[in-house]
């Protein structure tokens, strides 16, 4: 009763104890059943935790079977994939140590020489390797890219255009190059695995010397294949000789006289072009050490030539060249006979000729030269030189006079070095005029002499003649027309035709006077000027007094026309443009007109503006002064803030038109000076005082230098003071504050300077050329504000003077501006 009691009470000890033991997918029905509290009799349940026990220990069974096998394979599992692990763990390791060492292995050979590796792979950023202090001092491995840091401009562009053929094309490049900071670095380039690879490497020392050395070798080379080539397009044959007599090179000459296929033929062979005594003359006279020269007799190509040969002792042998003489002689001989031939046919000549060899001596000379100079044949047939034949001829007065006869005769033999022909005329003492051709050759010069005398003569009256035509007509900008007795038109010059519109052709047919009248097109034919004129050229008029006219073309131009008849009865016609001087006359009596208007107009507009403006301008400062008097009433703070600002800038406004009647005043020369005699210490304290709100609104300093010995001079006070004025107003308002700004007067000779001086922030060059004309202000950046106008009226005032202005200034420097009066100033 008590157990059943205690289950009735809910006790669950047994039934959690039962729902332990089970698995927890098969206990969800059971523990619901067992969580039922137990209503039957006790047997039942007996045979219910019976079964339960025995299903329970089956499970168990099973599942630690189960758990043993996957234990198992698990294990199996483990063991075969840790064993593989294992083995490649150990071929990653092995491998691993070998890129290791043949990592170090490649930093011992990248150190082991200074230098640095450069490597670009694709796109992506340059790779770099090696002791940077090669080019740079800075370890920063990118700056070796910028080429120009390193090395002089023209070889980094060279080695940036490699670097980029290199890249695109695989072109590899090698130069030696000197850096920047005086090292001697190797640039090679080539193309390693599909990557673009450059090394710089310091060859200075040894490695130098053996690069110049191969350089030099390679450039040896070179030049001595560039002589083969040379030597091999020659026609003379040259050979070089071993120290055992044997051919060691022939070129292609040599070649084509001994009939070889080849060189290499020639030299197998050994076939010699000389005979063997003329080889051992050059023999024996290398053994002597000298070069051997002679001519000697040879079969060349198959004949016979006579060959002039030159052999020369060389270190490795010996070396020679013959050229073939056979052409030589015959063109001697063929020479000799021209020579002759010429000589006959110039002795036949009017013109006198003279030859001189390269050693100036007379070679030959026809018989008109003879007669020209009257020189004797005995002395021409000595060969005398042509100093002694010029000696002669200035002895028997039959060259020209000259002041200085021995630099005339060494300005005529420098003909000996001349290159083309020359032409002189000598006028000789005897009236003679002689044409003088000097025409050098390799072989000396040859002289030709012309007796020009009646010739020049000719040309001279004929060449007068037309130097006073051409002078007269073709070179006077009026028309020139001359018309003879029929009335046609027998002379004329460019300026008429062009004047009147004309074509020169038809001029040329000599028109008459009334068919040239329908010609022109540049005025009617009957106009009243053009009647007179042919009344005057075809004689209808009995007194032809000649005429005197203006004519008005069509076109606008104007003609001053002047007929006026010729002793022989024609007439002289002459056009004189005058457009330019009429136009000029109108537009001056315009502009004189259009300036006493401006002068008007401008005196009128100077009225207006001092009593439209000024006026009711000074009643806006008047009522602003009389608000500010606390008579008016009283004011609050705002109010006379207003007023302040209204004041300042009615007071500026004021300014600026009193500025302007003082330029209009000066420009109308209506400004009138009023000297007196001034003193410069007072007057430059009085114009010091005037910008005493100035100095301190801006915390600018001013400082005055007066010499002792300025004294007093003559000028207009109030001018003066305006003057400095407007010079201490600039230097304020281009003033920082806390600068101090400098007013000077001093007297230097007879002259009054007054000078002022800022620390501001100067003046640019471009701009001060501008600083004094009308409306140019240059206050950008400053604390002055102004219309361009105070500098100009310094300017204008100080020349009114008599004085000028000098400003020097430089950015932030400062400006000085000076102003220099004349001691006594002009009244």
């Amino acid at each position: 009763m008590g157990e059943r009691a205690r289950r009735r009470d809910g006790s669950s000890a047994p039934q959690r104890l039962i729902a332990w033991r089970l698995p927890v997918w098969p206990a969800a029905p059971i523990l619901w059943c067992i969580a039922v509290p137990a209503r039957a009799d006790t047997s039942y349940s007996a045979l219910v935790l019976e079964h339960l026990r025995s299903s329970q220990d089956l499970v168990g069974l099973s599942l630690l079977v189960g758990l043993v096998m996957f234990s198992v394979v698990t294990a199996l599992l483990h063991l075969r994939e840790t064993r593989k692990w294992t083995q490649q763990d150990a071929t990653y390791t092995a491998e691993l140590n070998n890129l290791r060492a043949r990592f170090d292995r490649a930093q011992v050979f990248l150190t082991a020489e200074p230098q640095i590796i450069v490597a670009w792979g694709g796109d992506s950023d340059a790779e770099i390797e090696g002791d940077l202090s090669l080019v740079t001092d800075q370890p920063v491995a990118r700056r070796i890219l910028g080429f120009g840091s390193w090395l002089p401009p023209e070889t980094a562009q060279q080695l940036e255009s490699c670097v980029e053929k290199l890249r695109e094309r695989g072109e590899a490049f090698h130069f030696v190059a000197e850096s920047l900071a005086g090292r001697t670095l190797e640039l090679d380039g080539r193309p390693v695995s599909g990557r673009a690879v450059m090394r710089i490497r310091d060859v200075s020392g040894d490695r130098l010397e053996a690069t110049r050395l191969r350089e030099r070798l390679l450039r040896t080379y070179g030049e001595l294949d560039a002589l083969h080539a040379l030597l091999d397009s020659t026609n003379y044959p040259v050979w070089l000789r071993d120290r055992t007599e044997k051919l060691a090179w022939v070129n292609a000459a040599y070649v084509r006289a001994v009939e070889a296929k080849d060189s290499a033929d020639a030299l197998l062979r050994g076939t010699e072009l000389l005979e063997r005594t003329t080889r051992d003359q050059a023999i024996e006279a290398r053994a002597a050490g000298t070069i051997w020269r002679g001519r000697a007799a040879a079969v060349a190509a198959g004949q016979r030539h006579l060959l002039d040969v030159i052999e020369v002792p060389v270190s490795v042998g010996s070396a020679g060249l013959a050229a073939d003489a056979s052409q030589i002689e015959a063109l001697r001989t063929d020479m000799a006979r021209l020579t002759k031939a010429h000589a006959a046919t110039l002795d036949q000549l009017s013109t006198a000729v003279a030859i001189f060899d390269r050693r100036k001596r007379l070679v030959f000379h026809n018989s008109a030269y003879r007669q020209l100079w009257s020189l004797p044949p005995s002395f021409l047939d000595e060969n005398p030189s042509d100093s002694e034949i010029l000696d002669r001829l200035r002895a028997a007065r039959l060259l020209p006079e000259q002041a200085d006869f021995r630099a005339w005769k060494e300005s005529l033999l420098s003909a000996y070095q001349a290159f083309e022909a020359s032409e002189q005329v000598w006028y000789l003492p005897d009236g003679r005029t002689l044409r003088v051709v000097i025409n050098p050759n390799p072989q000396g010069i040859t002289y030709l002499f012309d007796d020009v005398t009646e010739r020049f003569h000719l040309e001279s009256r004929f060449n007068a003649l037309t130097r006073v035509q051409s002078e007269t007509l073709d070179t006077l900008k009026e028309g020139v027309a001359v018309f003879g007795t029929d009335g046609r038109l027998n002379f004329f010059n460019p300026a008429f035709a062009r004047l009147l519109k004309l074509d020169p052709a038809q001029l040329n047919d000599k028109p008459h006077v009334d068919r040239l009248a329908s010609l022109c097109t540049a005025f009617g034919g009957d106009d009243p000027a053009v009647v007179e004129i042919r009344a005057v050229i075809t004689g209808l008029d009995d007194q032809r007094n000649g005429y005197d006219g203006r004519i008005f073309c069509n076109d606008g131009t104007v003609l001053d026309c002047t007929a006026q008849p010729l002793p022989d009865g024609a007439t002289l016609l002459t056009f004189t443009d005058t457009t330019a001087s009429v136009n000029v006359e109108r537009a001056l009596t315009d502009r004189n007109t259009a300036l006493i208007d401006a002068e008007r107009l401008r005196n009128d507009f100077v009225h207006h503006v001092s009593y439209e403006l000024r006026s009711p301008l000074t009643n806006i400062i008047g009522f602003i002064e009389l608000l500010g008097d606390s008579a008016t009433g009283p004011l609050n703070d705002k109010q006379k803030q207003y007023a302040g600002y209204v004041t300042t800038s009615s007071s500026a406004l004021l300014a600026i038109i009193d500025n302007i009647l003082d330029l209009a005043s000066i420009d109308a020369d209506a400004l009138e000076l009023k000297p007196e005699k001034i003193d410069i210490r007072e007057t430059i304290s009085l114009a010091a005082q005037g910008v005493q709100d100035r100095l301190a609104e801006s915390s600018i300093h001013l400082k005055i230098n007066a010499s002792d010995d300025v004294g007093t001079f003559i000028a207009d006070g109030q001018r003066i003071r305006q003057i400095l004025f407007n010079l201490l107003s600039n230097a304020i308002g281009f003033s920082e504050p806390g600068q101090t700004v400098t007013l000077s007067a001093l007297r230097r000779a007879d002259e009054i300077i007054l000078n002022v001086a800022d620390q501001g922030r100067g003046i640019p060059p471009d701009v001060i050329d501008e600083v004094f004309k009308r409306f140019k202000t240059n206050s950008r950046g400053s604390r002055h504000h102004g219309v361009g106008l105070g500098l100009s009226i310094v300017r204008s005032l100080v020349e009114l003077h008599g004085g000028h202005v000098e400003i020097e200034s430089a950015p932030n420097r400062g400006t000085l501006v000076t102003c220099v009066f004349p001691g006594q100033a002009a009244t």
